[in-house]
């Protein structure tokens, strides 16, 4: 059986953000350079940028007409997200992302845009949270899958976890987000391959492929690429972790240069080692 999850009364919605006046000149400056936020959005994000086509930046479009409206009326409405069935926790990323190249763009008036905006992302995102959608009731209790997710980030390790047929981020943690100089939230639903040098694909495929066919967790030797292209040898782990719907590669990563620097011979040499286990 599927839970729904609680919806919130509409009068509700507006506690959450506080009285706001209209803002016309804000609003029409908005649709004015949305070309010009845009570009500087996938110039921040790169490769993790909202594809034209793809559900986010269907949900960026709606977040703009939301909030062009609330800044001409000086009220936020509720907004129109019917239909959309976005990564909630990516959006999120990319609302703060989008609001960042849109203070950018205001030069001296960065402020002023933020503290108008933000109130609006945090109603649109509140909204996504709140809307009505089936939920699972089984699997593990909430209160223990959140306890998994919360040691996953403490780990100082690159944690990311893979759909193993599809190459889809279906998890990260902060120390992911910071490798590949992006927002942790901001990676989720990416193509695994857009963080990886193309000389480097083939070997992730052929790790995905063996963690879909085997159980044991393997020592991997491969590298990542940052959003800027910089490449980054990465030593460590995969295991494969199977659900009922598919199978996910975690990958427990390090940079290869600072596993080496702690795995030092008597003689104060640099060990040509590299496996996890020796450090």
């Amino acid at each position: 059986m599927a839970l729904s999850r609680p919806t919130v009364p509409r009068e509700r919605f507006h506690r959450y953000i506080p009285p706001m006046s209209a803002n016309p000149r804000l609003a029409q400056w908005l649709i004015a350079h949305r070309p010009a936020i845009e570009e500087k959005l996938i110039a921040r994000l790169g490769p993790a940028a909202p594809k034209a086509s793809g559900p986010e930046a269907e949900t960026l479009r709606r977040f703009r007409t939301f909030s062009a409206t609330a800044l001409t009326r000086g009220e936020a409405p509720d907004p129109a997200l019917d239909g959309l069935r976005p990564n909630e926790r990516r959006v999120v990323a990319l609302l703060a992302a989008w609001v960042h190249a849109a203070c950018e763009l205001a030069g001296p008036d960065a402020e002023n845009v933020r503290k108008e905006l933000t109130p609006l992302t945090a109603r649109f995102g509140l909204a996504l949270r709140t809307r009505s959608t089936g939920r699972e009731s089984k699997g593990k209790p909430r209160v223990a899958r959140r306890a998994v997710s919360a040691a996953i980030d403490r780990v100082a390790d690159v944690f990311l976890a893979v759909d193993a047929a599809e190459g889809i981020i279906a998890d990260a943690n902060p120390s992911a987000g910071a490798l590949l100089k992006l927002e942790r939230d901001a990676l989720l639903g990416l193509d695994f391959f857009s963080v990886v040098p193309e000389h480097q694909r083939e070997n992730w495929w052929t790790e995905l492929d063996a963690t879909a066919e085997g159980a044991e967790s393997r020592p991997l030797h491969a590298s990542l690429q940052d959003i800027s292209g910089q490449e980054v040898p990465m030593e460590g782990t995969v295991t494969p972790y199977a659900t009922r719907s598919r199978t996910l590669a975690l990958f427990l990563l390090r940079p290869a240069e600072k596993i080496r620097s702690h795995v030092v011979d008597t003689e104060g040499r640099v060990d040509a080692r590299s496996d996890l286990s020796s450090s």
